[in-house]
């Protein structure tokens, strides 16, 4: 049976770094916290990705709220995907309360409350800073994985993007890409297959209901500009504390596909916009996404591929993605293998199912002669979890049951009134508010199919005139046999009408008496 001092030793050899470190918790044993067992997280390793997993009511949101604190505190830049709506307290000050002061005593750490510089942000009409992005930046290869177009589809949407771009068409919303559409599947059609080849019609009425079903699931408020700038996401505050991006998607649980568009599109763009960094002391921005399921429930395999592609080498950029979900299954295995750190709460057995998902939980962690690790993940507490990471050089440190940090925040959502005053002393809110719309794809068409109807309605009159003006005058055309022909008529109406005693003037009868 292992000793308290063996496990200490076990713990400072796995958990001690030379770079820039911040404690996140203390090591447990038999149920009891150990002191001088801490465990550290080192900011060089927190572009290699995480896990944060655990049953509903385990303490996975605040731990994902704590090492968010705690990357702030270091100037590193933080966005958080807050799905469920209770994120939004870290830009207030925490209040501390007798199990807060309990956990700290047990730890060994001084609680102190402390609101962190926000930014809220949304994709829809909540309050916040809107993100947008134009189609043109999404391109023809991001846009087809999305819509789950194949090969032949995929190329069209080339196609469109190619004959956009040289006719100077930006697309910048889904109803210029729409209308873009309807002209070349009917008058443009003939202009297309000109200079680009063949157009299957039904290949263009499928995308046209493939994207249809991406505007009723809300993605025409995200689509358009002003376009967000992910320079906006690093931003350091002015007490040299990294600033935490809370994006607000709480209506978003049922719009999975909108929700994939978005994070794919951030990644895609973060990892064209960021210049490789090698090995960086610090990230430059860490990504929490919380109810990470959301991210993967239908997202085709080509989907997959590609956010599981972006994963593997935005690392090399300087930027760390955490996943924060209830089953570790959620998250492919592809991409389960590049999560560098994990911090696993409780699991809950109700069923034959869960307990083998537990079962191969406890069988993706390194092995460790201090627990029995899958009776374990059913008997953790609140706020306690089993935690594994990457050291500097690359290997897994030993897996350790842990009693995590408290948040130095509000553990709760802020109110509606601290929400418009944090939004009004926003610096950047003004910059995305208004909602512009230029000349794009959808009224450059529009004028072009109008003055065409309008040039096919002049030339169909100069016709019809022309026509007219070489018509040959007949005999009954002259205009002096039209003049007799007149008079004649005139006075063959007279006549009947006098024969009737109906025409001319009325004679007085001359008196008999």
């Amino acid at each position: 049976m292992a000793t308290q001092e063996q496990f200490i030793e076990a713990v400072k050899n796995g958990y001690t770094f030379k770079g820039e470190h911040v404690k996140i918790g203390v090591g447990m044993l038999d149920g009891e916290v150990v002191a001088g067992a801490d465990i550290f997280l080192p900011l060089k390793t927190m572009n290699r990705h995480g896990l944060i997993a655990g049953a509903t009511g385990t303490g996975k949101t605040k731990t994902l709220q704590m090492i968010s604190e705690q990357l702030s505190d270091n100037s590193v830049p933080v966005l958080l995907m807050d799905i469920k709506g209770d994120l939004s307290g870290i830009a207030a000050a925490g209040i501390v309360n007798d199990k807060i002061t309990d956990r700290c005593a047990k730890l060994n750490v001084v609680y102190k409350p402390a609101a962190y510089p926000a930014e809220l942000m949304t994709l829809s009409n909540e309050k916040g800073i809107r993100l947008r992005a134009t189609v043109s930046e999404f391109g023809p290869i991001l846009l087809s994985k999305i819509l789950g177009l194949n090969d032949t589809q995929g190329g069209l949407v080339a196609m469109i993007f190619k004959y956009c771009d040289d006719s100077k068409m930006p697309l910048l919303d889904l109803k210029d890409f729409v209308k873009v559409l309807q002209y070349i599947g009917d008058e443009g059609k003939e202009e297309m297959e000109k200079t680009y080849g063949k157009i299957s019609t039904t290949s263009t009425g499928t995308i046209l209901r493939k994207v249809v079903e991406l505007q009723q699931q809300g993605a025409e408020v995200f689509f358009g500009e002003k376009s967000f700038e992910v320079e906006d996401l690093m931003r350091i505050s002015d007490d040299g504390r990294g600033v935490v991006n809370i994006l607000r998607v709480m209506d978003l649980q049922d719009r999975p596909k909108l929700f994939s568009t978005f994070m794919l599109q951030l990644l895609a763009e973060l990892y064209a916009v960021c210049p490789e960094e090698g090995d960086l002391d610090k990230p430059k921005l860490v990504l929490f996404i919380d109810e990470a399921h959301l991210v993967f429930q239908e997202a085709s395999d080509a989907l997959l591929q590609q956010i599981e592609t972006v994963i593997k080498l935005i690392r090399s950029k300087g930027i760390g993605i955490f996943f924060c979900t209830q089953n570790p299954q959620d998250v492919p295995a592809s991409i389960l293998a590049q999560l560098g750190l994990k911090v696993q709460h409780a699991l809950r057995a109700f069923t034959a199912a869960d307990r083998k998902t537990i079962k191969q939980a406890a069988e993706n962690f390194p092995e460790t002669s201090f627990y029995a690790t899958d009776e374990l993940l059913t008997q953790m507490g609140i706020g306690e979890g089993f935690v594994t990471l990457l050291n500097e050089k690359g290997i897994p440190t030993p897996l350790v049951h842990t009693m995590l940090c408290a948040p130095n925040s509000r553990m709760d959502i802020l109110t509606e009134g601290e929400i418009e005053n944090l939004v009004s002393k926003s610096k950047i809110a003004h910059k995305y508010a208004e909602v512009v719309d230029s000349e794009s794809a959808y009224e450059i068409l529009t004028a072009k199919l109008e003055e065409a109807a309008k040039k096919a309605q002049e030339q169909e009159e100069v016709k019809q005139q022309e026509k007219e003006d070489k018509k040959e005058p007949g005999f009954f055309d002259n205009p002096i046999l039209k003049q007799v022909g007149r008079t004649a008529a005139n006075v063959i109406t007279r006549s009947l009408l006098g024969a009737l005693g109906l025409g001319g003037k009325t004679s007085k009868k001359k008196s008999l008496w």
